[in-house]
């Protein structure tokens, strides 16, 4: 008779896989406790794994000049089951960003997207499961 058992080699290596696959997904590095709302141009869109990026170009309120800010959302995977395609974007488009800006410093140009509005229509859900409270883009 062959038997079966659960091999306590199989626990550790299934533990090392499950922890690096959160790793990479982590929003550590964002400020999930604070939103900024971005309002300007789509310079690029990247439809790319492991995860999109938005190229905006905003204008900064203190100087007067453009700044491209680069926003990080979901993989295309999971961002076309929620609705998004590779054309959701297009370069010149006018989009309004609700972000969780990256956590280091005062010049972050980065964030993580939580909802999204493109010539004033909403984009399907965005990375961040939270619901931005009080605030509309």
């Amino acid at each position: 008779m062959i038997r079966v058992g659960f091999h306590p080699l199989f626990s550790i290596a299934l533990l090392c896989v499950t922890t690096a696959a959160l790793a990479h997904h982590s929003y550590s590095m964002f400020d999930n406790e604070k939103d900024q709302v971005l309002d300007g141009i789509v310079k690029e869109f990247q439809w790319t794994n492991p995860h999109i990026w938005i190229q905006l170009m905003v204008m900064d309120p203190a100087t007067g000049k453009e700044v491209e800010w680069s926003i990080e959302s979901d993989s295309p995977n999971m961002l076309k089951r929620r609705g998004w395609t590779r054309k959701s974007l297009q370069p010149g488009d006018k989009a309004v960003a609700l972000v969780h800006p990256q956590k280091l410093g005062d010049n972050i140009t980065t964030g993580a997207l939580e909802k999204l509005t493109v010539n004033g229509q909403p984009v399907g859900a965005a990375a961040v499961a939270r619901p931005a409270e009080g605030v509309k883009p």
